[in-house]
């Protein structure tokens, strides 16, 4: 591998971390009060949330927990794939399933790139499995002897190294090793990665508070009463009335 300059990772972050922030936000421009609103009512009720703007920031903040990780991922996705060009010329992989091809040491490596440990249901580690294991035999059938290594690659967390449903399952500092051979990659990225992240949180902040203004209104319109209380019932039935079971069964 050609050794990484850190100057080329901070001028990629600098400039591509403005795309994170500015799909942030527009995430929020573009989102609707009904999105919100499919969320699961039992559990906010649970929770004893006796206002809207309670509720509303409830909503959001559930809405933005798995937003904003996927986001991130794509971010972390094209990373992975920028510095593995710099050091081995790797590139995006147009197999399903496979976000990054490299060779290093001989070995072909066809790689998934998941942000996190907590990722997919049983079947969705079915079909990368699936995905992996078919980019690997068609790159075998192409180039015949070659050695090819399937791999789970994973961008942060301490799990262990290992073989698991037939590929290499690589998480945190060995990931970010793999594609540089730099033990110290997963924390020379960091700093970069905080580029004007004040700035562009206070941005975002502000259309956070808009959005929740507005849509704090807009229930309280539609699912509050005359004395201002929340009418769970009514919230309920927007949510989940749907009966039409008596066509499917006889009485």
């Amino acid at each position: 591998m050609e050794p990484l300059n850190l100057d080329d990772v901070r001028e990629y972050v600098n400039e591509n971390i403005v795309d994170f922030h500015q799909r942030r936000i527009k995430s929020l421009e573009d989102l609707k009060l009904g999105k919100l609103l499919k969320k699961n009512p039992y559990l906010f009720k649970a929770k004893n949330i006796v206002t809207a703007g309670q509720l509303i920031e409830g909503l959001l903040d559930a809405f933005l927990s798995s937003s904003e990780e996927k986001l991130f991922g794509d971010f972390l996705e094209g990373l992975a794939v920028f510095i593995a060009g710099k050091t081995c010329g790797g590139h995006k992989s147009a197999a399903t399933g496979v976000d990054l091809e490299f060779i290093n040491n001989g070995i072909h490596y066809v790689v998934s790139i998941k942000s996190g440990t907590n990722w997919g249901n049983s079947s969705q580690q079915t079909k990368l499995q699936q995905d992996l294991q078919k980019a690997a035999a068609t790159i075998k059938q192409a180039r015949f002897g070659t050695n090819v290594q399937a791999v789970l690659g994973i961008c942060y967390g301490k799990t262990k190294t290992s073989y698991l449903r037939g590929y290499l399952k690589v998480v945190g500092q060995n990931f970010w090793y793999l594609i540089s051979e730099n033990k110290d990659l997963y924390t020379d990225i960091i700093e970069p990665i905080g580029y004007r992240a004040k700035q562009h949180n206070d941005t975002f902040v502000n259309e956070k508070a808009r959005v929740t203004n507005k849509f704090t209104k807009k229930f309280i319109d539609a699912f509050c009463d005359e004395t201002g209380a929340i009418d769970w019932v009514k919230l309920v039935e927007w949510n989940s009335g749907n009966f039409d079971l008596d066509k499917f069964i006889s009485g």
